[in-house]
């Protein structure tokens, strides 16, 4: 005889949202941020269903609940408030809610003129035992309400009325019977991080390029100098590249060349030498009092430093000879360098993932991130995640969440897609992107679209250059290019940076025909910039950040609507926050004056279509009266090729166009 299942609940609870591969993996929240739970709840026959949300933070033994509401089709749908940093868990709970059964079937009966003598004794009996179950007070109001139901000597239209009372049904929620309810098969977690995960403005540079006096190697100290430049257009994160001793076998020239000269700096990422490895100090910097100086500094003008970890080595890292097992030997006996090819980084070793000592191996790279974060960092970026070990990040990562959960890390990953997605999923809580070579209205509609699906998990980061990447569109688009790659990148995505002053000082002079590579390159050479360039992209850098900051509608990704435009060389779209909405239009043509008629959802934009609205472009300051779903826009790459309108609803009928220029 076949065996006969433990449990004949008869609910199911299947299709929950959200989660990732069947819940392998946690979504991504922030901190006092609902998160939005459905699931389909159902049973057979033609029984009432109820369900509960619960949920709790992982390691507490108490769990939360809220009651969930029908959204339609067996759909239900509740939400949580996590209010602390770390992971979080929810499960769905559901039963077939004998109680609303019955109270369903009596208004029909008595609707019908059908006997309900006996239909209230039934009812009675399920109020006395929630009476049970209640105890106390609400335990003696259900006993009272169950004796009316009983009580044959009353009037029937009185035992109805208690029936149908809003007291009875309020406290049958209260205390249902959950004896044969069903759970979700798998309990699904949450990470919740703070603000900044989810919005943050970086800026990229070089320290030893920073020097107060020209010609001279830069130090921590002439950052520190120099950081009110920064903080004055707004950004909130300050990233340098790798500060550690650099090596000097094999070490790089100016623009890659393979025989340094004895002024060459060398390439940052070429970690290692006689004075020290990762937790190590390049001393051409300063010391780690000076880089602390640095970081306080930066922290009392808003500013957050995030380090870069690159775990490679130069031939001179100490880790060469302590550790040759963490490394790959050729036939010939010598350690296989870095290739991407035709790249070749003959000055980097990568690490060994397929080592004789994993425990080892991993447990000196978490030692890296945990000397910084004792140091006061608490955000990285990681240097080409995807030429590491899956399984290695996926630990390392909870391990670090696990004893600091304000930690945010970034993910270096120009790679395929789902190589980016998996590492997006195993933990990192920001990612790069292609952004930088998506140009065309197309492209970025669906791409947008793209990420938009997998909001869940990944939060795209916007960067429209970096050392490595000088896009042909900036190489060949002069000012109007770098303009309208910033207000995409700053607008369409929450997160963003640049690299700078690379990129405000319009730098686009490529190292040969075709490449990405930058003439004279920061990473292999020191440069001198003019941060006082009457030229400079530095003012309207500082308008957009500021729309950033002022409008919550930027500050978050899953809120994005494109509005059709009828000349594909203009994009517009919107973003909507609670008493918020922003509207972007960018010209994508640096050469010629755009104009387009634009058809507006006014649904998504909160304004009504039969009224006048007033748009606010917060990067001129001047406003514009608009009518109706369909409205007129030029742009002149002379100018400034974009809106960003903050959209500030109904115009007043005495207020005229005049009035708003």
């Amino acid at each position: 005889m076949a065996r006969i299942p433990a449990t004949t609940s008869r609910v199911v609870i299947e299709s929950e949202s959200p989660r990732i591969d069947g819940g392998r993996f946690a979504v991504k929240s922030i901190v006092g941020e609902p998160v939005a739970v459905e699931a389909d709840v159902f049973c057979d026959g033609h029984d009432a269903v109820a369900a509960v949300l619960r949920y709790r933070k992982t390691g507490s033994r108490r769990w939360s609940e809220t009651r969930m509401a029908p959204i339609g089709n067996d759909r239900w749908m509740a939400d949580f408030t996590p209010e602390e940093l770390g992971v979080w868990q929810f499960e769905i709970e559901g039963w077939a809610d004998r109680f609303a059964t019955w109270l369903d079937g009596l208004d029909k009966k008595v609707a019908a003129g059908i006997d309900v003598t006996v239909d209230l004794l039934i009812g009675a009996a399920l109020v006395s035992a929630a009476s049970i179950r209640a105890r106390g007070k609400p335990g003696r109001t259900l006993r009272k309400l169950a004796t009316t139901l009983a009580d044959t000597n009353l009037e029937l239209t009185d035992r109805l009325e208690g029936a149908f009372s809003a007291e009875l049904r309020t406290s049958m929620e209260d205390y249902p019977d959950r004896s044969a309810a069903t759970r979700s098969e798998r309990r699904y977690e949450v990470v919740v991080d703070r603000e900044r995960a989810e919005f943050s403005t970086w800026y990229e540079l070089f320290p030893r390029s920073w020097a107060v006096d020209p010609g001279k190697h830069g130090t921590f100290a002439d950052v520190t100098k120099q950081l009110g430049y920064v903080a004055d257009m707004g950004f909130d994160v300050l990233y340098l590249p790798p500060i550690h001793p650099i090596g000097v076998t094999d070490r790089k020239g100016a623009n890659n060349g393979l025989r340094a000269g004895p002024d060459d700096p060398g390439v940052p990422w070429a970690i290692g030498s006689d004075k020290g490895g990762h937790t190590a100090i390049n001393p051409d910097l300063g010391t780690i009092e000076d880089f602390r100086v640095l970081r306080d500094a930066a922290s009392e003008r808003g500013l957050e430093i995030a380090l870069d970890v690159a775990f490679q080595c130069s031939p001179d890292h100490p880790w060469i000879k302590e550790h040759p097992e963490w490394f790959r030997s050729r036939p010939d006996g010598s350690v296989q360098y870095a290739e991407n090819p035709p790249k070749k980084y003959q000055d980097t070793y990568p690490l060994d993932f397929e080592t004789s000592d994993p425990r080892g191996l991993w447990l000196a790279l978490k030692g890296v991130f945990d000397h910084w974060i004792g140091e006061g960092i608490r955000i990285f970026r990681v240097d080409n995640p995807h030429t590491k070990g899956f399984p290695f990040w996926e630990w390392v990562i909870a391990e670090i969440r696990r004893e600091h959960p304000d930690v945010i890390l970034l993910a270096e990953a120009f790679t395929r897609p789902k190589v980016m997605y998996r590492l997006a999923k195993v933990g990192f809580t920001q990612s790069y992107t292609y952004f930088a070579w998506r140009n065309t209205r197309h492209e970025l509609v669906e791409y947008m679209t793209e990420l938009d699906r997998l909001h869940d998990f990944i939060r795209p980061s916007f960067w429209p250059n970096t050392p490595d990447i000088l896009t042909q569109q900036l190489q060949t688009g002069g000012r109007p290019m770098f303009m309208a790659r910033y207000v995409l990148a700053a607008t369409l995505s929450s997160n963003c940076g640049i690299y700078g002053p690379a990129f405000e000082l319009m730098d686009h002079i490529p190292l040969t025909p075709g490449s990405e590579e930058y003439r004279d390159s920061e990473k292999y050479q020191i440069r001198t910039w003019d941060l006082d360039s009457a030229n400079s992209l530095a003012p309207l850098i500082t308008q957009v950040n500021k729309a950033r900051h002022d409008h919550r509608a930027l500050q978050r990704n899953a809120n994005l609507t494109f509005h059709p435009a009828d000349n594909d060389k203009i994009i517009c779209y919107s973003k909507r926050a609670v008493g918020d909405v922003v509207l972007v239009v960018v010209s994508l043509d640096p050469d010629h004056v755009q104009s387009a008629w634009v058809d507006l959802d006014a649904n998504a934009i909160g304004v009504d279509p039969n009224h006048q609205f007033q748009v606010h472009d917060l990067l001129t300051d001047r406003r514009y009266v608009w009518e109706g779903s369909r409205n007129f826009v030029q742009l002149d790459p002379g100018g400034i090729p974009a809106h960003v309108f903050a959209v500030r609803r109904r115009v007043r009928s005495e207020e005229s166009f005049d009035s708003f220029l």
